[in-house]
């Protein structure tokens, strides 16, 4: 199958013509493999022994020390391992687990995950929070809904509370009440498009990627409503749509001015770039740079990261009565 003309014209003009040769190069390959380990199966060194053991290469992953990885060449045993048929493990892509490391909870916090199905990101977050603080994790998708609180309970995790709901409307009962917030936005996932899967881009269109930048609005400007003073709230796609990344970035910081701060940081990936300045023809702030592409290659998906800080409360003033 031939990718959409429209979907291949927009690759060529975010990444240039060499560019986007070698991002549909790298997608159509296969991918590396990573997964937090659940406490059931102990630290990642020795769930890393146990898997070498039944002949699967594996290792603890250096920067992040819960998890455990797995090479593009060993992909197809460790899916097909009794651990993942079971849904004891939740392997992902490592850039995948860019999000939960850069957000760096630590014991004894109030997290939010925002759209938490299926739930990979939802455990590496509560292993962080090591069962001392509060994980709330919510889904607006019912059947996805089902699939979060199984994987949950497959891995043995325990006390996150979970709601089925949409996120926009969280702030009623959660206002400035998070000191973490991590929205996984659902997206046009255009890194998972490529032609060696006949059915990646079946649901592609830039109508879709509209409609999703719309309801990223909708739940970034929530999320951050939801986020303490002083707290900080990782944004991440698997999508390449900059209407659907800086954009959205770029809404936020409209929206809450001087309330907000973009947070630059290195990813642990093999090859990454800032944030864009802007796009057809639209001029972006430059705090947008602070922000992370993640390129596709050496087994990671591409993705996109940003990490903002908020530094004054967003709660509505009440009018004082005289």
């Amino acid at each position: 199958m031939s990718l959409p003309p429209a979907f291949l014209a927009r690759l060529e003009a975010l990444l240039g013509a060499e560019g986007a040769a070698a991002h549909l190069a790298a997608a159509a390959a296969p991918g590396a493999l990573a997964f937090v380990v659940p406490p059931a199966l102990g630290a990642a060194g020795e769930a890393a022994a146990r898997l070498a053991a039944d002949g699967i290469p594996a290792a603890p992953l250096d920067w992040y020390p819960e998890a455990v990885a797995v090479p593009a060449a060993a992909r197809a045993a460790l899916l097909a391992h009794p651990w993942a048929a079971a849904r004891r493990i939740h392997p992902v892509n490592p850039s995948s687990l860019v999000p939960p490391w850069v957000l760096d909870v630590r014991p004894g916090q109030r997290v939010l995950d925002l759209a938490a199905a299926p739930g990979g990101k939802t455990v590496a977050l509560a292993r962080r929070l090591a069962g001392a603080g509060e994980l709330v994790a919510v889904e607006a998708v019912r059947g996805r809904f089902h699939k979060l609180r199984a994987t949950l309970a497959a891995q043995g995790i325990e006390g996150v509370r979970t709601w089925l709901g949409d996120g926009r409307r969280l702030p009623r009962s959660w206002s400035e009440s998070f000191d973490r917030v991590l929205l996984d936005a659902p997206c046009s996932s255009e890194a998972r498009i490529h032609p060696g899967e006949p059915d990646s881009a079946r649901h592609w269109s830039e109508r879709k990627i509209a409609e999703q930048a719309r309801k990223q609005r909708g739940l970034i400007e929530a999320a951050l409503r939801c986020l303490r003073p002083g707290g900080r709230l990782v944004y991440s796609t698997c999508t390449l749509a900059p209407e659907e990344n800086e954009a959205v970035i770029a809404h936020a910081l409209a929206r809450f001015g001087h309330r907000l701060r973009v947070i630059p940081f290195a990813p642990p990936a093999p090859a990454w770039d800032e944030g864009l300045a802007g796009w057809r023809g639209r001029a972006w702030p430059p705090a947008l740079r602070g922000a992370r592409r993640i390129r596709a290659g050496a087994g990671w998906e591409a993705f996109f990261v940003c990490l903002l800080e908020k530094t004054a409360s967003t709660a509505p003033r009440r009018l004082s009565r005289r």
